[in-house]
């Protein structure tokens, strides 16, 4: 071995233990992800072409991805939006507030400084299913799922659920107003958008910062709530009840996110919002994987 690849991996040993910040963390699922720098960058399905994705009166279904945030909300007021249309998936910061609604089945939620907020907008009327605040950390990764069963809707973090029985019909009829895009978005609308009269009374719908894998949307309620253990392992699975999934799996760089569930439900990345390689070393030994990629 030569001096300069002594000095190499001699520089990567040291490196080793500083590795987990210095590097993208990998995904759970494996593989590429959703690369989200938070400014202007998102992935969308246009609503001309695609309309919405369940039914409208759609009484049972679930949204669920992997989430990874790297920054909080600028302000009180800032809403991060990770998916957006006919379910509202958006990060806020923490007001120190549980609501006492939340019935909790399994483990205690997570902590953190942020704030997670799911639900779904109501048929035929101006509003939405009533949600409770699951707290986040940053730079972690998360399953986050929302589901909806009957009037039974039920939000997961990990191996943490809670559900209250106050749900309806998904709905179509959410914006009367015309106050959001219809645009179904993953990572925000690439710009600020102010909704008044909405708590907090102003609400800037922002960008998320960070990063997003395995979306998978789906006509039925995936997780048995009266049992523990949410945590998925591998890659989410395709099946007669899988509305779109997407993997993000396309070589680094990409754009366009094939939809693995064959609807052709296609995203689009909008502003560099792109696909990203990992290259976290999780733990000790790993030295020849990580010299090999530098290597490449």
């Amino acid at each position: 071995m030569g001096h300069r690849q002594i000095l190499a991996c001699l520089f990567l040993v040291a490196l080793i233990p500083l590795s987990a910040k210095a590097f993208p963390p990998a995904s759970p699922a494996g593989g590429n992800y959703l690369v989200l720098d938070g400014v202007d960058d998102y992935a969308v399905l246009d609503f001309e072409t695609f309309s919405y994705l369940v039914p409208d009166g759609t009484d049972e279904f679930t949204f669920e991805a992997w989430i990874y945030p790297t920054a909080p909300p600028d302000t009180k007021d800032t809403v991060l939006v990770i998916l957006h249309q006919q379910v509202d998936m958006v990060i806020m910061n923490n007001k120190g507030q549980f609501n006492e609604l939340a019935n909790v089945l399994n483990t205690d939620p997570p902590k953190g400084d942020l704030v997670l907020q799911m639900s779904s907008f109501l048929d035929g009327k101006f509003g939405q299913t009533l949600s409770f605040p699951i707290s986040l950390a940053l730079n972690e990764w998360y399953h986050i799922a929302y589901q909806v069963k009957g009037n039974q809707v039920t939000a997961i973090v990990n191996d943490f659920g809670g559900t209250h029985h106050h749900g309806q019909p998904l709905g179509h009829n959410r914006d009367p107003r015309g106050l959001r895009p219809k645009d179904f978005v993953l990572g925000g609308y690439g710009k600020i958008i102010v909704l008044p009269g909405r708590p907090p009374a102003k609400a800037f719908l922002d960008a998320f910062t960070g990063y997003i894998d395995e979306v998978r949307i789906s006509a039925e309620a995936r997780y048995d709530v009266e049992k523990k253990g949410f945590m998925p392992r591998g890659k989410f699975k395709d099946d007669a009840k899988t509305v779109a999934l997407w993997h993000f799996d396309e070589p680094s760089g990409a754009q366009q996110f094939l939809d693995a569930s064959g609807n052709g439900h296609h995203l689009a990345g909008k502003n560099g919002a792109k696909t990203g390689i990992p290259l976290a070393v999780e733990a000790e030994g790993k030295l020849a994987t990580l010299w090999g990629r530098l290597k490449q």
